[in-house]
């Protein structure tokens, strides 16, 4: 019995088997694949075992915010898409319980409407909970990492553990307790009291991310990792004049030099290419070369 045959009958699973997948990133990169949004946690756990039988390789798509897709895709690309209560949203609480799905907007609304302290650090960050906390999002308003109490995972064998968070789980857009082949499921959150000022602070943040960076367009949000303070991405691509460099359909972008546009059609070939442009005149005129943070094949 071939995975196709093996999966496709599994409650809990939609697979899509050699599908358009340009649409599966805020990139929109023109990308060919094999997909499964799972609904469950029991059907995970059936997929995890599944392909860890037929030894295929996989990984974690999100909402496909960080991340450029390969013409051809060789991973299987899975997607969470689990249900959750939307009371715990409907009240400020203590901790939250929330599956890994939920949307980071969910949690900036709530925020906006309570004033959860610390929960400003996600806004206008286009990901999924599980996501966001798989590579520590953030923003200069602070990172994910500070507000997670409990993160719950699944391995191959779809047997569930808990990671009790503490200062070393995370580190700059990274975190150092998912396990190779383990999926974030879901997260206990909290926050830092409630604040009557932060609504404001959000919004004027949301207007701030709107005067300074695309985020109309086609793109990945920030490209590159910071070097360090002093050596901001965005900066230095900036003072070397290439905001507009161009290659095929993709372009840096005039508004934020850390962005990069998807002008329509543009591939992964264009991207490699140009960040290793953007890196060889960062070598040349700072000395500097920057480490990926966007998740490129």
């Amino acid at each position: 019995m071939n995975l196709a045959q093996s999966l496709d009958s599994v409650s809990g699973l939609e697979c899509r088997w050699d599908t358009d997948l340009t649409n599966f990133s805020t990139f929109r990169m023109r990308s060919q694949g094999d997909l499964i949004i799972v609904k469950t946690e029991a059907a995970l756990a059936v997929l995890l075992r599944t392909l860890k039988s037929a030894a295929r390789s996989w990984r974690m798509l999100g909402w496909g915010a960080n991340q450029v897709l390969a013409p051809q895709e060789s991973d299987l690309l899975i997607q969470l898409d689990f249900t959750h209560d939307s009371e715990i949203l409907s009240v400020a609480r203590d901790e939250y319980d929330l599956p890994a799905s939920v949307g980071l907007n969910l949690l900036t609304t709530h925020a906006i409407k309570f004033g959860t302290k610390g929960w400003e650090a996600l806004t206008g960050i286009p990901a999924s909970l599980g996501g966001a906390i798989f590579m520590n999002a953030g923003t200069a308003l602070g990172e994910i990492g500070a507000i997670v109490k409990r993160v719950r995972l699944m391995n191959s064998d779809g047997l569930i553990r808990e990671e009790i968070i503490t200062p070393q789980s995370f580190k700059y857009r990274k975190n150092t307790f998912v396990q190779k082949d383990e999926v974030i499921i879901g997260a206990v959150l909290f926050h830092h009291g409630l604040d009557v000022s932060l609504p404001d602070k959000i919004r004027k943040y949301q207007e701030y991310r709107r005067q300074t960076q695309p985020l109309a367009t086609k793109n990945c949000g920030c490209v590159f990792k910071n070097a360090a303070p002093a050596r901001q991405a965005g900066r230095l691509i900036d003072l070397t004049g290439l905001k507009g460099l161009t290659v095929g359909a993709l372009r840096v972008s005039h508004k934020h030099a850390n962005f990069m546009e998807n002008a329509g059609g543009a591939a992964a070939t264009d991207f490699l290419e140009i960040t290793r442009l953007i890196n060889q005149q960062m070598n040349l005129h700072w000395g500097v070369a920057f480490e990926l943070e966007v998740k490129a094949v």
